[in-house]
């Protein structure tokens, strides 16, 4: 897949998201805002199993309900991206959507947990 990357890197997808997705580098996001941007991808690409691998034990949900059909993602900012240490990141983002013809915006600060080496999705705060 050499089209661009649903997170907005302006890299080809397999070169960046798909490298976590499916890739040598399989669930081995480097650092909180990696994991961020593929898990926007994978929600982009409806790439359930691999949201659900990436939420942590603690938080993840039984299933993911899928999208509404129709629904169209648009794009993501990254707004911060913040390491309380070695174990602890946060990341505040901008992803748009439009469904039904109507535009709507998502914005999250997203809480993550680095266990095992893996950083993992906790929880966020929608504002």
């Amino acid at each position: 897949m050499n089209t661009p990357c649903p997170c907005g890197s302006g890299t080809p997808y397999a070169a960046c998201c798909g490298r976590f997705h499916a890739g040598e580098l399989h669930l081995q996001a480097p650092d909180a805002e990696r994991l961020m941007r593929s898990r926007y991808s994978a929600y982009v690409l409806g790439l359930t199993d691999y949201l659900q691998t990436t939420s942590h034990p603690s938080t993840r949900p039984a299933s993911l309900e899928p999208d509404p059909p129709g629904l169209k993602w648009l794009g993501l900012e990254v707004r911060r991206h913040e390491r309380q240490d070695e174990q602890h990141a946060t990341v505040s983002f901008v992803a748009r959507s439009k469904l039904g013809g109507r535009a709507h915006r998502l914005q999250e600060t997203s809480r993550f947990v680095r266990e095992g080496g893996r950083w993992f999705y906790v929880d966020g705060d929608v504002s």
